[in-house]
C-alpha cells in the first residue's frame, strides 16, 4: 500500500466515524441501552461518502434504504399508495427535526415513477389524524395547453369527489379572514384588487348538465365540469354574475330572480385599439 492509499483509508475511516458521531447525535440512528455501536460495514451499506467532483478529498453523503415489500408500513395506504413496494425503497426517517442552510430539492430521474408518488408528488404533509394531508405534485395534468403544479388539502376520503377536499387558506391563520380555496369554490373574505381585467363565466346549454355523471369525477372531468357549473348557477346567491353566451347576454341575480343587464354603446369619441 502507498502513501496516498494508505491516506485515503485513514481519512475514509475518519469520515465514518464522524459520520456516525453526528447520525447518534441527530437521532438517525438509535442505539437502547446495553447495545453496540453498529458495525461499519454494515452501516457503509446504507450510508456513503462519495466523492463530489474531480477533487478526491472532498466528499458527499448519500443515504439509502432496502427494498423489502414485507416491511409493515406498506400494508397502509398513506406509505404505499402510488408506490411499487417491490421497486420502491422503504422511507428512510429522521427522528428529529430537519434544518437546512440551503433548500429542499425533488428532482426527477429515470425511474420517477418510484421515487414519487405515479412520478407526480413532490411533497405531502399530514394532519393529525394521520391522513388527511397537504399535497404539492406537478405534471400530472396539462390544462390550457400547458403543464400544471397543483396545491390542495386532500381529506380521508380517497376518491376526488368535492366532499374529498378540504379548504385551503393563503393569507393568514386568522377565521374568516384571508383566502380560502377548494376544488370547485374560493372564498375571499379579503378584498380583490385587479391590475387588469375581470372575465366573466360565459356558459351556455353545452356548458351545464343537470344530472352528475356516475363514476370518479377525474375520469369524467369534462361532463362533471358541467354539472358544477350548474350547480353553482341553481346555488347562487344574489349577485351571482355570469354571461349568458347562448342569448348574448350579462345576467345577475336579484332577489331570487335572474335578470338582464342593461349595456349599450361606446359613447361618441371612445375607440379602444384592442
Amino acid at each position: 500500500m502507498d502513501y496516498w492509499q494508505l491516506q485515503f483509508a485513514v481519512n475514509t475511516r475518519i469520515y465514518m466515524r464522524i459520520l456516525v458521531t453526528l447520525m447518534l447525535f441527530s437521532g438517525i440512528v438509535q442505539v437502547s441501552k446495553g447495545q453496540q455501536l453498529p458495525d461499519l460495514k454494515e452501516l457503509n451499506r446504507y450510508v456513503h461518502v462519495v466523492p463530489g467532483g474531480t477533487d478526491k478529498a472532498l466528499k458527499r453523503v448519500e443515504l439509502t434504504s432496502d427494498i423489502d415489500t414485507s416491511w409493515s408500513r406498506w400494508k397502509e395506504r398513506g406509505y404505499s399508495f402510488g408506490f411499487n413496494p417491490s421497486l420502491t425503497p422503504m422511507y428512510t426517517s429522521i427522528n428529529g427535526i430537519l434544518s437546512t442552510p440551503y433548500m429542499i430539492q425533488v428532482r426527477g430521474n429515470a425511474e420517477e415513477r418510484n421515487k414519487k408518488r405515479w412520478g407526480y408528488h413532490v411533497f405531502e404533509g399530514y394532519a393529525r389524524d394521520d391522513k388527511s394531508r397537504i399535497t404539492m405534485l406537478v405534471n400530472k395534468h396539462v390544462e390550457l395547453e400547458r403543464p400544471v403544479a397543483e396545491l390542495y388539502y386532500y381529506g380521508t376520503t380517497y376518491n376526488h369527489s368535492e366532499q374529498a377536499y378540504n379548504w385551503f387558506r393563503i393569507g393568514s391563520d386568522v377565521r374568516q379572514h384571508s383566502f380560502l380555496f377548494g376544488r370547485d369554490q374560493a372564498v375571499f373574505y379579503g378584498s380583490l384588487r385587479l391590475t387588469n381585467v375581470l372575465t366573466l363565466g360565459s356558459l351556455g346549454k353545452d356548458n351545464l348538465s343537470s344530472e352528475k355523471p356516475q363514476g370518479d369525477d377525474e375520469q369524467n372531468y369534462r361532463e362533471d365540469a358541467k354539472y358544477v357549473n350548474y350547480k353553482e348557477l341553481k346555488n347562487s346567491g344574489d349577485g351571482t354574475m355570469f354571461y349568458d353566451k347562448d342569448n348574448k347576454i350579462v345576467v345577475i341575480k336579484v332577489d331570487g330572480k335572474w335578470m338582464k343587464l342593461k349595456v349599450e354603446e361606446l359613447p361618441a369619441g371612445v375607440d379602444y385599439k384592442f
